[in-house]
């Protein structure tokens, strides 16, 4: 395992590492998966790239090529009919733990699980068409 791209203040590289334990659902030469010690559902689970980096666009391609086919494996394997895959960058994001991670949490019923409240904006077609150009010339 290439520890080089691991930090020594980071909680989930110390999980990667080996020095904080946790019950580990699978792994690859690139990524981690593992059980949530404060589940919004029972399974939730998250997985994580063995590279240290706080936001999603600073990991590698082929960190990032390895980890969503391992998520799938696991929400496979843990049999959920519904489900949400998460992923947050930032505080304001709601990202704690400054690792990128991804969160499979199974939705077994409208109690368990993630609950989301989704603002919606209401925008005219020239505001959509001016976003799109802003996107597209940094693509």
């Amino acid at each position: 395992m290439a520890q080089q791209h691991l930090t020594d203040d980071c909680l989930f590289c110390k999980i990667i590492k080996g020095d904080i334990p946790s019950n580990k659902i699978a792994e690859t030469d690139k990524s981690y998966a593992f059980l949530d010690i404060n589940p919004l559902s029972e399974g939730h689970t998250l997985v994580i790239p063995k590279y240290h980096a706080e936001f999603f666009h600073q990991v590698p391609e082929d960190y990032l090529a390895d980890i969503l086919p391992l998520a799938k494996k696991v929400a496979i394997a843990q049999g959920f009919d519904q489900y949400n895959l998460l992923q947050n960058n930032g505080p304001m994001a709601h990202q704690v733990v400054k690792h990128v991670h991804f969160h499979i949490i199974g939705k077994p019923n409208k109690e368990e699980g993630l609950g989301i409240v989704w603002p919606q904006q209401q925008v005219t077609q020239e505001q959509l068409k001016g976003t799109l150009s802003k996107i597209k010339e940094k693509l």
